[in-house]
């Protein structure tokens, strides 16, 4: 099965990203890895902003954490065939936190879990860290992936 498959399964209509947004590119391509920029939690008509912790609890900030991990598979396709993602390599998930929340790690959980579920529960590095993030967005998310290498 594809990872188009799987998102599908998962509840996903898989589209790729455009490359340019202002000045800077989506994703960038070096080798066999594609680097994301930082993807924010909203996708079209769906956006989480606020403080998690305060704005926004736990559970839902989860759900903001993985719509971002989807959004950065949406930028690898705008460099690569999403398809040829071997596996995830290290994740930065960072967090509109209030006063006093501690358990970043709780939200970029729903990340990880996602992509653990399409990559067959093969994990990745990680960092969970919380912080003002830009136009009160909830979460905001960039990955390294692996891609298969062709010979």
């Amino acid at each position: 099965m594809t990872l188009t498959d799987k998102l599908t399964t998962l509840g996903y209509e898989y589209s790729p990203a455009k490359l340019e947004v202002f000045d800077f590119h989506q994703a960038v391509q070096t080798g066999n890895l594609v680097f994301t920029s930082g993807q924010v939690s909203g996708l079209d008509d769906l956006s989480y902003k606020g403080k998690v912790g305060a704005d926004i609890d736990l559970e839902t900030a989860y759900q903001a954490a993985e719509l971002c991990a989807y959004r950065c598979l949406q930028a690898v396709g705008a460099v690569a065939d999403v398809n040829q993602i071997s596996r995830v390599v290290k994740m930065l998930g960072m967090v509109n936190v209030a006063e006093g929340f501690d358990n970043t790690s709780g939200v970029i959980n729903g990340a990880t879990h996602f992509l653990n579920t399409l990559f067959d529960g093969q994990s990745h590095a990680r960092s969970a860290v919380g912080m003002v993030l830009p136009a009160n967005w909830a979460v905001e998310i960039e990955i390294v992936f692996e891609l298969k290498t062709t010979n």
